[in-house]
C-alpha cells in the first residue's frame, strides 16, 4: 500500500518527486543578492516566455499580438503626424510672417537669404527694401517665372532689391558694369540670356539722370538678379518698406 501510494502521487504530483530527488544545500549569500537583483526581470520573462503553461503562453501571445499592433499603428499614425505638425508649422509662419510683418527671402541676389521684417521707416540710397513693381513688370516676371505669387497688385510677391538709385542721382548703364553718381558697383554687368537661355530684354547704354519719386533698384549679389538693368526705374510709391534682418543663413 505504501508503495502504491507513493506510485500513486508519484503519478499525481510531479513536484512532490522533484522535491524528494533534490540534494539539500545552501545558497551562498552573495548570489541570493545577484538573484533578488534581477527578480523583476525575471518574473517577466517567466510570464511571457514560459513553455510549459498554456495559459502563460496565450497570455504571451495576447502580449506580442498587442505589440504587433501598437507598431503597426505607429507605423501608419507616425506619418500623418508629422504632416499635420507641418502643416501647422507653416500656418503659424504664415500667421507671424501678416502679424509681425515678416518676409522669408530664399535668394541672395540683393542679401543674405533668411527672415527680415518690413519697417516703416524712410529709405535711403543703399538701403535694402520690399518693392511691388508696376504691374506690367508683375505680369512680366510671373510669366517668365522670374516672380512668385504674392498679394502686390498684379498678383506677384514683393521684391527685395538694394535701393542704388534715388533723385537727382545719375545712373550710368554700361554692359560690363553700372555706375552711380561715378561710382562703379563690382558684379553689375548685364547678362545677355537668363537661366533659361531665354535673350534678355535691358536698359540700353548711357547716362540716365533719376527723376523725381523714381527710384533703381539693384542686386549684385546675383548676376541673375532681374533689377533695374533690365526694366530702369520704377515709383517711389512701390516701396513698401525697408527690409530689416531677424535671422539670416
Amino acid at each position: 500500500m505504501e508503495g502504491s501510494s507513493e506510485k500513486a502521487q508519484g503519478r499525481v504530483s510531479v513536484v512532490q518527486q522533484d522535491k524528494g530527488s533534490v540534494v539539500p544545500h545552501r545558497t551562498p549569500p552573495f548570489l541570493l543578492y545577484r538573484l533578488s537583483q534581477f527578480f523583476h526581470h525575471a518574473r517577466t520573462i517567466f510570464e511571457y516566455h514560459t513553455v510549459w503553461s498554456p495559459a502563460h503562453r496565450k497570455a504571451g501571445a495576447n502580449f506580442a499580438q498587442q505589440h504587433i499592433s501598437n507598431r503597426r499603428r505607429e507605423r501608419h499614425t507616425a506619418p500623418l503626424m508629422a504632416a499635420g505638425a507641418a502643416a501647422i508649422g507653416v500656418g503659424l509662419l504664415v500667421l507671424s510672417a501678416h502679424v509681425f510683418r515678416l518676409r522669408i527671402t530664399l535668394t541672395d541676389s540683393s542679401a543674405p537669404a533668411g527672415i527680415y521684417r518690413i519697417a516703416q521707416s524712410a529709405a535711403g540710397r543703399g538701403a535694402l527694401v520690399a518693392v511691388c513693381l508696376p504691374a506690367v513688370l508683375e505680369r512680366q516676371g510671373l510669366a517668365l517665372g522670374y516672380l512668385q505669387r504674392g498679394d502686390c497688385r498684379a498678383g506677384a510677391e514683393p521684391v527685395a532689391k538694394v535701393l542704388g538709385a534715388v533723385a537727382g542721382d545719375v545712373v550710368e548703364v554700361e554692359p560690363e558694369w553700372i555706375a552711380v553718381n561715378g561710382v562703379k558697383f563690382p558684379n553689375s554687368q548685364t547678362a545677355k540670356r537668363d537661366s533659361a537661355d531665354r535673350p534678355l530684354a535691358h536698359v540700353l547704354s548711357g547716362a540716365y539722370r533719376v527723376g523725381t519719386g523714381e527710384v533703381w533698384l539693384f542686386g549684385f549679389n546675383d548676376t541673375r538678379s532681374w533689377d533695374a538693368r533690365y526694366f530702369g526705374p520704377v515709383p517711389l510709391t512701390g516701396i513698401r518698406g525697408v527690409l530689416r534682418p531677424v535671422v539670416t543663413w
